[in-house]
């Protein structure tokens, strides 16, 4: 199974000025899985510590002149290896400040890349294919350089990879629309030439990557037109020069990546391990190009996804576990995580575990938990063979899933709602089969205003083999239908609803009356937790963290109009009412507890207007301060908001509006209360942080053994 973490940004980019390329040459992993090299299209080279996204060195070459090959790092030397204007190399440690001044050594024939491969020492491919290593060139750069290519083939793909004592470099080219490979052998020298099936159309590989293992070089090669071919070479025993005679070399398909319309433009594919490939600039199955994608090629399933903003250049990057993107104007890192795969996780059906179980061995259930939901009953020696008949017989008067399916697309509602409820409730359905039928469903129910199979949908929701990405259009089709019990249990279910599909929700939500919300009939616990915290007593006292009411915290400013509208925001506040009812309450809620990221959702959240938004913080002010009293203990059901949730959405609510809530008069005062709030946070911290030392110093202290039933102790701290 294999997921993609939250990721971040290490550094901004300079695209070119067409904004076709991202501006960046190569990234090189460094020492450790900390620190890599980035060297951009044109004259620097810069050090970062990944974990703090922080650079540590910097080099630039002079004006006019231009770095040509992406740094690397020669770990035997402690020394960086660049080129610039293709002939001359540059080597420099990293307490080196000009590289002007350090050491330059100019060869006869143009370098298409250095590389340095697992420690090794590294080598130098040039532009016509002749290899050397650094240090035998270095004793003589002006040695004669030998054409290995054709006169018009040129290199367009190249790697290094070391093995035990023996050390390759890969590299593809390209002649006349035809592509080549070539595996270089390095101790002892020798050189395998093969010829790559050509594709359809003549197309060229978008991009090329290579692993080992088992005695054995994997090739992948990424297509336009989506196609993913592997092709492996043994490596078990150096062979002659084959001349310019080409060997084939065969493929096999393991991919055919989404493209939606056209051609694939800018991507790229790499192996993760035997089981996984990551893939950036195709298309996500149910949305667009620019995403991250890790694919299951055994079992041709989507693993993970994750949306990059802005333009994607095709390029990527793989580091411990690390993937490297440069899309837009930034280079993000976006770590990632792939175990060994099963059938388990590629149906999506493996356990996943709480976060208080996290450092427990995963749960892997058994094939009647993975296919059918639930434990198979062991045979039971008291089962007659009149009851195995019985069963037999029910089941055959049973439609079968595809007959369910054409069903489906003409019957009533009544008999669909019927039919789909008795399918689920059998063993051997599939979750293919229940995507594809509610996919069906909500065509028909686009197509005919008159259709709507609401039961069936809840049914197909709550049996959680659905998810945004299955059925893309199921929980639009709630909003305009204004089935806000479906949109409800699609937002506590659903793992992967797009960030504009909530905001479309939250306003949906802000704008229904409360009247109107209280006739609906919403998930029962949901509501029955608001109600609690409506109608139950509120406590007058103080309250937890340090907050006490805005009466007690000291003013903000002396003005006449700030007292005048301090006061009035007492009296609004001393009685924590919700400025929603229940039902609309517990709506809310399930936009709280959806999965999001920030990035993506403050744009749309900018969409709300002053007033909506003001309700929502409102709302949002009632339930902290409600969960922060102490007569009120927090919930822990499943359908309650965490308390990180309620200040998070606070946050960004502030964020997306704070200029437009300054300027709107009925803000004023709930603006003033929060910053009482934040401000009572403040001095509790800074007097906890006066009495941190005494604490400690009780602590150290031994307590006496005999203290008998009543004593009376004084403690000196100095």
């Amino acid at each position: 199974m294999a997921a993609l973490c939250e990721g971040y940004t290490l550094c901004g980019l300079t695209p070119d000025q067409n904004n076709s390329t991202s501006g960046i040459d190569g990234i090189e992993e460094e020492r450790d899985s900390d620190h890599v090299i980035v060297t951009d299209s044109n004259r620097t080279v810069t050090l970062y510590k990944v974990s703090d996204q922080k650079p540590l060195g910097s080099w630039t070459v002079k004006q006019g002149q231009t770095l040509t090959c992406s740094a690397v790092f020669n770990s035997q030397a402690n020394e960086y290896v660049a080129v610039s204007d293709n002939k001359v190399i540059r080597i420099w440690k990293e307490g080196d400040v000009l590289l002007d001044k350090t050491f330059k050594a100019t060869v006869k024939a143009d370098i298409w890349k250095v590389h340095c491969a697992g420690g090794e020492q590294p080598v130098v491919l040039f532009r016509r294919g002749a290899v050397r290593q650094l240090e035998h060139l270095l004793s003589d750069p002006q040695q004669p350089i030998e054409d290995v290519l054709a006169e018009d083939e040129a290199v367009r793909w190249s790697a290094a990879i070391a093995v035990q004592t023996q050390q390759f470099v890969l590299f593809t080219t390209e002649l006349g629309g035809e592509n080549f490979f070539y595996l270089q052998r390095l101790n002892p020298h020798s050189l395998q030439k093969y010829h790559l099936e050509r594709e359809e159309a003549g197309l060229l590989p978008l991009s090329v990557s290579a692993s080992y293992k088992d005695d054995h070089i994997s090739l992948l090669c990424l297509y336009p037109n989506g196609f993913v071919y592997r092709s492996l070479v043994s490596v078990r025993s150096p062979v002659l020069d084959e001349g310019p005679r080409a060997l084939p070399l065969p493929r096999n398909r393991v991919m055919s990546l989404p493209v939606g319309e056209g051609r694939l433009k800018a991507a790229s594919a790499l192996f993760l391990d035997d089981s996984h490939i990551a893939a950036v600039g195709a298309h996500h199955p149910s949305a667009g190009a620019d995403f991250l994608c890790i694919w299951n090629i055994n079992f041709q399933t989507l693993q993970a996804g994750k949306e990059m903003g802005g333009k994607i250049y095709g390029q990527l990057w793989n580091y411990s576990n690390k993937f490297f993107i440069p899309h837009g104007k930034r280079l993000s890192v976006i770590p990632f995580t792939c175990h060994k795969s099963s059938l388990a996780s590629a149906l999506g059906k493996l356990r996943q575990a709480r976060p208080e179980e996290s450092k427990c061995p995963t749960y892997v259930p058994s094939w009647n938990k993975i296919l059918h939901e639930e434990k198979a009953p062991l045979s039971k020696t008291g089962e007659t063979r009149k009851t195995r008949s019985t069963r037999k017989t029910q089941a055959s008067l049973s439609l079968t899933a595809e007959q369910v399916l054409e069903l489906v697309k003409t019957a009533p509602a009544e008999e669909v709602q019927k039919e789909v409820a008795e399918l689920l409730s059998r063993q051997d359905i599939q979750d293919l089969q229940l995507g594809k039928l509610a996919s069906i469903l909500v065509c028909r129910s686009q197509a005919d205003p008159h259709f709507y199979a609401h039961s069936s949908f809840v049914h197909l929701v709550h049996s959680q083999f659905l998810c945004h990405s299955v059925c893309p259009d199921l929980l639009p089709l709630a909003l305009e239908r204004k089935d806000y019990f479906l949109c409800q249990m699609c937002l506590l279910l659903f793992p992967d609803i797009p960030e504009v599909l909530t905001c479309t929700c939250l306003k949906a939500f802000i704008c229904l009356p409360d009247v109107d919300a209280e006739k609906m009939c919403l998930e029962p616990e949901s509501v029955s937790l608001m109600e609690t915290l409506i109608t139950s007593q509120h406590c007058q006292g103080d309250l937890q963290n340090g907050f006490s009411p805005p009466s007690r915290v000291e003013a903000h400013s002396d003005t006449a109009n700030d007292q005048q509208t301090r006061e009035g925001s007492e009296k609004a506040t001393s009685r924590l009412v919700c400025p929603v009812g229940s039902h609309k309450a517990a709506l809310l809620n399930g936009i709280l507890q959806t999965a999001y990221s920030d990035t993506f959702l403050l744009p749309h959240l900018k969409d709300l207007n002053s007033q909506h938004v003001l309700l929502f913080l409102r709302y949002l002010q009632f339930l902290y301060l409600r969960y922060s009293q102490d007569t009120f203990p927090q919930a822990h059901s499943e359908r309650a908001p965490s308390l990180h949730q309620i200040l998070d959405w606070i946050c960004m609510m502030l964020d997306a509006h704070f200029t437009v809530l300054v300027m709107t008069p009925e803000a004023k005062g709930f603006l003033l209360n929060l910053h009482g709030f934040v401000q009572s946070q403040v001095k509790l911290f800074s007097e906890l942080g006066k009495i941190e030392g005494s604490l400690q110093e009780l602590q150290k202290m031994k307590r006496k053994q005999d203290v008998g039933q009543y004593s009376i102790e004084i403690i000196e701290i100095f």
